[in-house]
């Protein structure tokens, strides 16, 4: 049970998969890690050895990762809402803020669909 930057990597997974479990770290920043510190890519988290892991951690460390990382991601988004910038009151909204359509879609961002009117169509009655 390999554990880096407080995040505990998943067993069965090759080690540059398992690498991305740790929030800030991607595939090719997994691959760049691995080969620094001389670790097989294709290697199971769970046949990793202690020595290879204390050699990865100083890379992993020079690496904004985790609570520090997910700080600066919010100061980021605070300072936009702060400012009124378009994304920020994007964000406020809770709407998408990269230019996504939103008359269909976007349910992750705006949630369950909510509907609003009669719910039946008109009729094409003259009242």
């Amino acid at each position: 049970m390999a554990r880096i930057a407080g995040v505990t990597l998943p067993d069965n997974k090759p080690m540059r998969i398992a690498l991305t479990a740790v929030f800030g770290i991607g595939r090719p920043t997994a691959e760049r890690l691995l080969a620094s510190a001389k670790i097989e890519p294709g290697k199971r988290a769970k046949l990793v050895t202690d020595t290879e892991l204390d050699r990865l951690r100083p890379f992993v460390d020079k690496v904004k990762v985790e609570g520090d990382l997910r700080l600066i991601v919010t100061q980021h988004i605070r300072r936009l809402k702060e400012i009124s910038s378009y994304r920020g009151v994007r964000h406020t909204k809770s709407l998408p803020v990269r230019g996504q359509r939103t008359k269909t879609n976007a349910r992750t961002r705006k949630g369950r669909k909510k509907t609003v009117g009669s719910g039946r169509k008109a009729t094409g009655q003259k009242t």
